[in-house]
């Protein structure tokens, strides 16, 4: 079975694949490159690169495209469904990772860690100005989207004794609801109530249509003044320009890592006046990028690349795929 791996991948795992499956690895592969190695390929694993309708329409062979992350929305579902194509995620492994960006932003918000070193760097010393903090002990926090990496999240909130809210959701499965108990979370109402309870709101969501600019004016008209409001997941969660309004009007300060016009490429140009606004602390969409969690999805991908070859799709999250294309007469469907 041929494998491309069209993104950055660890070797041992590299390896693993190789000793069992005909495995190009070309980790420099852009999404316009993308449809002239797909041809004779039955399986793609990619990370970040972006896997369109064209470059699928191209593969003779594909059966399998597998994000290494939760998230699949660079990916062309519609078209992959329509062609017999599953596509399945790596849900979890990573919510460490991006749980402890996400209150890494935090603290370096709180405590303006960016600007400190800035100055120290330019030779300015200025201790007057970056003594005044609030501090997170008993402040207020909302996390918005309690899956893995929300829970994640609001579980080292809860460590730093903060108070963790979130909005109350009919048909929350009994595991969410145990560890929000073990936290401590609070339930609101809805999300307005959310934004005028908390100092803090993170967000934690997949890209949908629903989600599309949850974060707008009007709900930035409900949050109070300094409010601090976190992207690590999606970055058409948030109206950019709305941000942009509320953090010169009201104080509002954001730590970012996802920005709506982010280059799809490892190095580029962003032009971005979010990102360019003095009170945005951004980083380079790197909240799944540490060792640990590379390994730990890494390690996940290889074991769907084998259970495939079995015939079983883990994790798939278009399920309506043509059943016929797997290889396999009998196939489950497992998450």
């Amino acid at each position: 079975m041929r494998v491309l791996v069209a993104d950055a991948f660890p070797e041992e795992h590299r390896s693993r694949l190789a000793e069992a499956h005909d495995s190009a690895y070309e980790p420099d592969t852009t999404a316009d490159q993308l449809a002239t190695r797909l041809p004779g390929c039955e399986v793609l694993v990619v990370r970040s690169t972006r896997v369109t309708a064209e470059a699928l329409e191209s593969a003779d062979s594909l059966r399998l495209v597998i994000r290494a992350g939760s998230g699949t929305n660079t990916i062309d579902c519609d078209a992959a469904s329509r062609l017999g194509i599953h596509v399945c995620n790596v849900p979890g492994r990573n919510a460490v990772a991006v749980a402890e960006l996400a209150f890494a932003l935090l603290l370096a918000l709180d405590r303006n860690i960016v600007d400190n070193v800035a100055d120290l760097r330019a030779g300015r010393w200025d201790k007057k100005r970056y003594s005044r903090a609030r501090g997170l002990s008993g402040r207020d926090v909302g996390v918005i989207g309690l899956g893995q990496i929300g829970l994640a999240f609001a579980e080292r909130a809860a460590a730093f004794g903060t108070r963790v809210h979130a909005v109350a959701k009919p048909g929350r499965d009994r595991e969410t609801l145990d560890r929000a108990r073990a936290i401590g979370i609070t339930f609101v109402d809805d999300l307005p109530e959310l934004a005028r309870t908390c100092d803090v709101l993170s967000l934690h969501l997949p890209a949908a249509d629903t989600n599309r600019h949850l974060v707008d004016r009007d709900l930035l008209a409900q949050v109070r003044p300094g409010t601090i409001i976190l992207n690590t997941a999606r970055g058409d969660l948030i109206d950019e320009d709305a941000l942009i309004e509320a953090m010169d009007a009201k104080g509002v300060r954001a730590g970012i890592d996802v920005f709506a016009d982010e280059p799809g490429t490892g190095t580029g140009v962003i032009d971005s006046r979010l990102a360019a606004h003095p009170n945005v602390y951004g980083t380079h969409h790197i909240g799944a990028s540490t060792e640990q969690a590379q390994d730990a999805v890494a390690a996940e991908v290889v074991r769907m690349v084998e259970q495939y070859a079995e015939g079983t799709v883990l994790h798939c999250v278009n399920p309506e795929t043509t059943r016929e294309f797997v290889p396999s007469a009998s196939v489950s469907e497992a998450s």
